[in-house]
């Protein structure tokens, strides 16, 4: 492992390693992740689909809802900057391990809610322990994949999100209509609980890095990192792609219960279908980034992207077949962005700062996020029918975001590409 891990770490740049495919152990390693994001994923989407069952259930606003999701933004944004200091001076697994315990206290809190404050402290103790899981994943994943192997890398990780559409978000929905929301995530923390014992028992150390580690304090490790000019392009642009985000998916299920005229029993049907072609997408934009080029791919998601929220945020009362086309194309243009978005990121810190760069762009990403959920609760409004108003407005600034953000990553790409001796990576 040890020797895998000095080999990887330096993420070297060789063409012969991308028609290589993924040693035993790096296929169970991914596999694992893969279940572990689907808990964490899972946790924070299926907030938006229980949307339109929560907010009556325990009596609160579009508004407080809003500040219910975006509260686990800013609870993981600022935990991500605090831990940022201290991701690269731990055993990568120990790491993992501990924040995802407090994720499941977290979770657990959600389960018990009966009123909105306690569940808003449940998403911020989730937010805590959860928004920095992701972060330490992404630097795993960094240290022992090369870039030419990333891609793919990526492209299993994220079908992490395609399951939860699949599997979780139906079933979740389906428990909530039955049952009630507090047993969806009753699920999660027994899936997460399974997941910690995995992770324990099966994976091995992940400590390569801290033989290149020479700074001891935590605070200068943490300056140096958000000091260094050349991160501050790659943190805007994640800034940019996780407001247009955020924007968006809170208020998704109540958008096409509302405004679209879809029932609410076919809520689970449409996250259905999009998750089974999200599965299917996930891995060929990951191979394709390695094959095309990671840039390339990623402007084909932004045109794409730009193209299908334009039309999901004008649609009027639609049909069933309708929203379900709408909503795989919009995350052909998602996925096709975030694959090799992430991936074209983690080849730009150095090794020794690959976790503190991780937790402070999980850091942005969240603060970011939880911004636009704001912004996006204070430009939206609610009809006396249920409908939302100005949700265009959101459309709008979203495909703003993405033209900007194809733009900035052409320069954070250049220097990885010169690495690699290309024009563009």
């Amino acid at each position: 492992m040890s020797l895998m891990s000095d080999q990887t770490i330096a993420a070297p740049i060789d063409d012969d390693q991308q028609e290589r495919g993924f040693s035993r152990y790096q296929s169970f390693l991914i596999a694992l992740l893969a279940f572990t994001q689907f808990t964490l994923i899972l946790d924070f989407i299926i907030m938006s689909p229980l949307g339109a069952i929560l907010m009556p259930s325990l009596n609160i606003t579009a508004g407080q809802f809003g500040v219910a999701v975006s509260a686990y933004a800013f609870a993981a944004g600022i935990s991500g900057v605090l831990a940022a200091g201290f991701a690269d001076r731990f055993d990568r697994k120990r790491l993992l391990l501990f924040f995802y315990v407090g994720f499941v206290l977290g979770t657990v809190l959600c389960a018990l809610a009966q009123n909105f404050h306690v569940l808003l402290l449940g998403r911020i103790v989730t937010g805590i322990f959860g928004g920095v899981i992701g972060s330490v994943v992404l630097a795993i994943v960094t240290d022992l994949f090369p870039l030419q192997q990333r891609g793919r890398a990526m492209g299993v990780l994220q079908t992490a999100f395609a399951a939860s559409q699949v599997l979780g978000v139906p079933a979740g929905l389906f428990l909530a209509n039955h049952w009630n929301w507090h047993i969806c995530f009753v699920a999660i923390v027994g899936l997460s609980i399974a997941a910690i014992a995995a992770i324990a028992i099966a994976m091995q150390p992940v400590d390569a890095h801290l033989k290149l580690q020479h700074d001891s304090n935590p605070f200068r490790h943490l300056i140096a990192t958000v000091g260094q000019p050349r991160y501050t392009l790659a943190f805007l642009v994640t800034t940019l792609l996780a407001t247009g985000g955020f924007m968006l998916m809170p208020f998704g299920s109540a958008f096409t219960v509302h405004n679209l005229g879809i029932d609410i029993v076919h809520l689970p049907t449409i996250y259905l279908v999009s998750g089974l072609f999200s599965i299917i997408i996930g891995p060929l934009v990951g191979r394709a980034s390695d094959a095309f080029g990671k840039y390339p791919t990623f402007a084909f998601g932004c045109v794409v992207t730009v193209i299908m929220v334009l039309i999901y945020t004008n649609l009027g009362h639609v049909s069933l077949l309708t929203a379900i086309v709408v909503n795989v194309l919009m995350f052909i243009g998602i996925f096709s962005r975030m694959i090799p978005s992430q991936a074209l990121m983690s080849a730009i810190p150095d090794a020794s700062q690959r976790g503190s760069f991780s937790a402070v762009s999980a850091s942005v990403q969240q603060l970011s996020g939880g911004l636009g959920s704001v912004f996006a609760a204070a430009i939206i409004a609610e009809n006396p029918d249920g409908s939302l108003l100005h949700f265009d407005r959101l459309g709008y600034i979203v495909v703003a975001t993405t033209i900007i953000s194809m733009i900035a990553m052409y320069f954070v790409q250049r220097p990885i590409a010169r690495r690699a001796g290309r024009r563009i990576v």
